[in-house]
C-alpha cells in the first residue's frame, strides 16, 4: 500500500472515529456509533499493517499478536459480567499506558533512524513525555481496577505531606528530563529515563490511592483522558498522524467527561485529584462527636405492599444505582416496567451522571435489559416532575438521592446535584441494609415520613414484586 493510499485510509478512519463519538453521545444512536468505530479501527489496522512502514517479514509477527490479543478480547467479552465493566475499562486503560511506555523505550533504543540537532531533541522530549503519561496511566489504572473490583479498599490513602511529595516528584522528573535530553549516548540516557518511569509509576499509584470511592466515576473518565493523551504521545514518537488525532479525540473527550462528572458531584477536578473524599464504600458512616442522629424512624415495606403502591400509581419514576448492577436485577426491572406500562402506568427512569462506578453505567445496564430509550432520562429532565409523581423507586442507589446534599451545608456532599425522590408522594428505597453509600455519608431520606424501605437482595425482592403484580 502506497504512502498516499495509507494517508487516505487514515483520513477515512479519522472521520469514522469522529462519527463514532457523535453516535455514542446518545443511547439511540450508540449502536451506530459503535459500528462506525469498529469500521474505522479495521481500516486503520489494515492500512498500518499493509502500509509502507511494515515489512513483509514483520507481518506474521503482527498477525500472531493480533490473533492472541483478539482471542483475549473475545474471551473477556463473553465472560466479563456487566457489573465488572468498570474494572474492565480501567484495565484496558492500563494497557494503553503500558503500550505507550514500551513504545517509548523501543523508540529510544531504535537506531534505524538517526535524529540529529533539533530533531533529536524534539524526538527525545516526545519519548520522555510519552513514557511519563503512559506510566502514570498504567499504574493509576491498575489501582483503579483494584478499587473497583474490591481488591483494594475504597477509603483514600492520605500520606502526610502528600502534596509536597507530589511537588518533589515533579521537580525530580523535570531535573532528570534535562539530564535525559543532554545525555551523550543512549546508555547514559537510560538511567534518567528509568528513574522518571519509576517516579511516574509511583505517582500514578499515589494519585489514585488518595482518591476516595465516591469519586471513582471521575477517576474512570480521567484515566480515559490520560490513555488518550498517552496514545497521542505514542503517535508523536512513531510519527503516526492517526494515533495523534485519535489520541487527541479520546483525551479531549475524556477531559470533557471528567468535567461533566465533577460538575454532577459539585466537585472541583483538582480537589478530586488531590483526594481525601469517600470511605471504603458500603460502610456505616461514623458519627462525629456531638452530631445529632437523623430524625424519625425507618418504615419497612413488603414486596406485596410495594406491588400495591405501584399498581395504584399513575406516575412512577425508577432511580437505579450500583446495587441494581450488583444484584443483576435490570432484567427483572424491565419485566416490571413492561407490565406496568401495559396497565397504563407512566413509568420513567431517572439517571444521575455518576450513578454506578463509571459514566453511563446505568444506561448500559438498562439498554442490556432492553428498557426503551425514550423512558430513560437524565436527572435534569426529571427533577421537576417528582412533586407530581406517585411513587419514586430507588433501586440500590444512595448518595445520588441524598437530601443532605441540599439541606446540610456541612455535609461532605453539600451542593451535589441529586435526584429529589423524596418530593414524590411515596418513595421506596431498596437496600440490603442501612449501610451508607460509597461516600460514607448517612442518608436522611431513609427516615422521612413518606419513605419506605424494602430490604433484601434487589433481584429477589423485585421478583417478589413482579409475582405480586401478576397476581
Amino acid at each position: 500500500m502506497s504512502e498516499s493510499l495509507t494517508t487516505a485510509a487514515y483520513l477515512g478512519a479519522t472521520i469514522l472515529f469522529i462519527l463514532s463519538l457523535g453516535g455514542l453521545s446518545n443511547p439511540e444512536t450508540s449502536r451506530r456509533g459503535n459500528l462506525y468505530g469498529i469500521i474505522g479501527m479495521t481500516i486503520a489496522v489494515l492500512a498500518t499493517v499493509f502500509g509502507p512502514r511494515v515489512t513483509l517479514a514483520g507481518i506474521p509477527w503482527i498477525v500472531a499478536a493480533m490473533v492472541i490479543g483478539g482471542s483475549v478480547g473475545l474471551y473477556a467479552a463473553k465472560v466479563v459480567k456487566m457489573t465488572q465493566m468498570p474494572e474492565l475499562v480501567a484495565l484496558m486503560h492500563s494497557l494503553v499506558g503500558l503500550a505507550a511506555c514500551l513504545v517509548g523505550f523501543a523508540s529510544y533504543i531504535d537506531t534505524s533512524i538517526a535524529y540529529t540537532g533539533v530533531e533529536k531533541t524534539i524526538h527525545e522530549i516526545e519519548i520522555y513525555i510519552g513514557i511519563l503519561i503512559g506510566a502514570v496511566t498504567f499504574s493509576g489504572s491498575v489501582i483503579a481496577f483494584g478499587k473497583l473490583s474490591g481488591k483494594i479498599g475504597g477509603k483514600p490513602m492520605l500520606l502526610p505531606g502528600r502534596h509536597w511529595l507530589n511537588l518533589l516528584g515533579l521537580l525530580v522528573v523535570l531535573w532528570y528530563g534535562n539530564e535525559f535530553i543532554n545525555a551523550p549516548t543512549i546508555e547514559a540516557g537510560m538511567l534518567p529515563l528509568a528513574i522518571m518511569t519509576v517516579i511516574a509509576l509511583l505517582f500514578g499509584i499515589h494519585m489514585v490511592m488518595a482518591i476516595g470511592g465516591a469519586d471513582m466515576p471521575v477517576v474512570v473518565s480521567m484515566l480515559n483522558s490520560y490513555s488518550g493523551w498517552a496514545a497521542a504521545a505514542t503517535g508523536f514518537m512513531l510519527s503516526n498522524d492517526l494515533l495523534i488525532v485519535v489520541g487527541a479525540l479520546v483525551g479531549s473527550s475524556g477531559a470533557i467527561l471528567s468535567y461533566i462528572m465533577c460538575r454532577a458531584m459539585n466537585r472541583n477536578f483538582i480537589s478530586v485529584i488531590a483526594g481525601g473524599f469517600g470511605t471504603g464504600g458500603g460502610t456505616v458512616a461514623k458519627k462525629k462527636q456531638g452530631e445529632p442522629e437523623p430524625d424519625g424512624e425507618v418504615t419497612p415495606i413488603s414486596a406485596q405492599e410495594t406491588a400495591e403502591l405501584l399498581r395504584d400509581a399513575k406516575n412512577v419514576i425508577i432511580v437505579p444505582g450500583y446495587g441494581m448492577a450488583v444484584a443483576q436485577a435490570q432484567h427483572t426491572v424491565f419485566e416490571i416496567t413492561k407490565l406496568l406500562r401495559e396497565k397504563g402506568v407512566n413509568i420513567r427512569f431517572g439517571i444521575h451522571p455518576v450513578a454506578g462506578r463509571m459514566p453511563g453505567h446505568m444506561n448500559v445496564l438498562l439498554a442490556e435489559a432492553k428498557v426503551p430509550y425514550d423512558i430513560v432520562m437524565e436527572m435534569d429532565e426529571l427533577n421537576d416532575d417528582f412533586p407530581t409523581t406517585d411513587v419514586s423507586m430507588v433501586i440500590g442507589a444512595n448518595d445520588i438521592v441524598n437530601p443532605a446534599a441540599e439541606d446540610d451545608p456541612g455535609s461532605p456532599i453539600a451542593g451535589m446535584p441529586v435526584l429529589q425522590v423524596w418530593k414524590a408522594k411515596t418513595s421506596i428505597v431498596m437496600k440490603r441494609s442501612m449501610a451508607s453509600g460509597y461516600a460514607g455519608v448517612d442518608n436522611p431520606l431513609f427516615y422521612k415520613d413518606n419513605n419506605r424501605m424494602l430490604f433484601g437482595d434487589a433481584k429477589k425482592m423485585l421478583h417478589e414484586v413482579l409475582v405480586a403484580l401478576k397476581a
